[in-house]
């Protein structure tokens, strides 16, 4: 499995995913929409439906689709190398930080939850997702048949139905038709499989010890599909009612902790680690749950470019990525109902709109002003 030909500095990769990892508030829709702004947009280092292959590609595997968003880009730049640093810089910030939650939660007892920070800084999360989905759809969307499957997988989303599922439903519609037309003008080429099989691992002894807390995490990380608050489900059924190891306050502020960090919300696992088995758990937990995730991020940089030439794993992928920015439009009508909440948090979505529109405002900028902004209206009660 080779690297790509096409190199960039390691320095660049580590700059960017690091102040990336540093003001990344919102959850994965957020986080791709901010890659999506950086990697296409500003720096040209890939197309956009090309971006939007690897979008959809992430959100089949297991894991926290953004982080390995961050991890195949910089493979799609620097080979291993690029995306063991996009991949670390992503993700150390949101650990360390959440590590720091940690400590003093179980030092002084209690949890802020800077509910200020995330009322302003979700605004303007909103107002990326809402022009990344813009960007994106229009690549997706290429014909009225992907924009048909769009909007069943928006309804269907909606609804409740399970993302997975959705993709999955979405991609194998696309070929199914495409083999239709195959077999119309010649005979059909050999399919490529496509075949997910992540192996649960077994569970965990009684006691959090080091070698349980890494094949519990560790199994985390290889089954859970779909976005980080996927994760919470998972989490309360080990730890809170087959383990018991914690209690479900100790779970909710755990998630608190994931939810105030920039970053991947898997970065709970290193609250959790910490509140188990303090610093050594708090590292064995973040190694365990994101290593799965190197892995199989590597494997998406290497197959992407080659899927393409397939004409039935294209049209798979293409019915994936219909799904995937309808699965984002979703996550943005959730998150804004939630954050959308009075004058203020109307007034900064947007204005950050126009800001990023129509005059091109740096995003990292407007997430670290939303988030003062946030701070001084919560503190004033405004």
């Amino acid at each position: 499995m080779s690297a790509p030909v096409s190199k960039s500095p390691l320095g660049e990769l580590l700059r960017l995913f690091l102040r990336l990892g540093l003001t990344a508030f919102g959850g994965p829709a957020a986080h791709i929409g901010l890659m999506e702004r950086e990697v296409v947009g500003r720096r040209g280092w890939m197309s956009r439906s090309h971006f939007l292959d690897l979008v959809g590609a992430c959100n089949l595997l297991p894991g926290p689709s953004s982080t390995q968003m961050a991890m195949t880009l910089g493979y799609s730049r620097a080979g291993w190398a690029g995306l063991t640093v996009a991949g670390a810089c992503f993700i150390l910030p949101a650990s360390l930080a959440t590590l720091a939650l940690a400590w003093a939660y179980v030092r002084f007892g209690s949890l802020s939850q800077a509910q200020g920070l995330l009322y302003g800084a979700k605004p303007v999360m909103v107002a990326i997702i809402a022009q990344a989905i813009w960007n994106l759809g229009r690549m997706a969307f290429h014909g009225w048949r992907l924009a048909l499957a769009g909007l069943a997988c928006f309804a269907a989303v909606l609804a409740g139905v399970p993302a997975m599922l959705v993709l999955l439903a979405s991609g194998g519609v696309a070929l199914g038709l495409a083999l239709l037309a195959m077999r119309r003008h010649s005979r059909p080429a050999a399919a490529l499989g496509l075949v997910w099989l992540p192996a649960g691992l077994g569970g965990a002894a009684s006691s959090a010890g080091l070698v349980s807390i890494l094949f519990v995490f560790l199994k985390l990380g290889v089954v859970v599909f779909g976005s980080g608050y996927v994760l919470v489900a998972f989490l309360k059924a080990d730890l809170v009612d087959r383990l018991h190891w914690i209690t479900e306050s100790q779970l909710l502020d755990a998630i608190t902790a994931g939810q105030i960090t920039p970053g991947p919300v898997f970065a709970t696992a290193t609250f959790l680690g910490y509140l188990l088995r303090g610093w050594a758990g708090a590292a064995v937990a973040t190694a365990a749950i994101f290593l799965p995730s190197f892995l199989l991020a590597g494997l998406v940089g290497a197959l992407a470019i080659h899927i393409r030439k397939s004409k039935l794993a294209a049209a798979f992928l293409d019915g994936v990525n219909a799904a995937a920015v309808a699965l984002m439009a979703a996550v943005a009508i959730v998150l804004g109902r939630a954050t959308l909440v009075d004058g203020w948090t109307w007034a900064l979505g947007l204005a950050s709109v126009v800001l990023l529109v129509r005059c091109k405002v740096n995003a990292t900028w407007l997430i670290l002003a939303g988030a003062g902004l946030g701070i001084v209206l919560h503190e004033f009660a405004l």
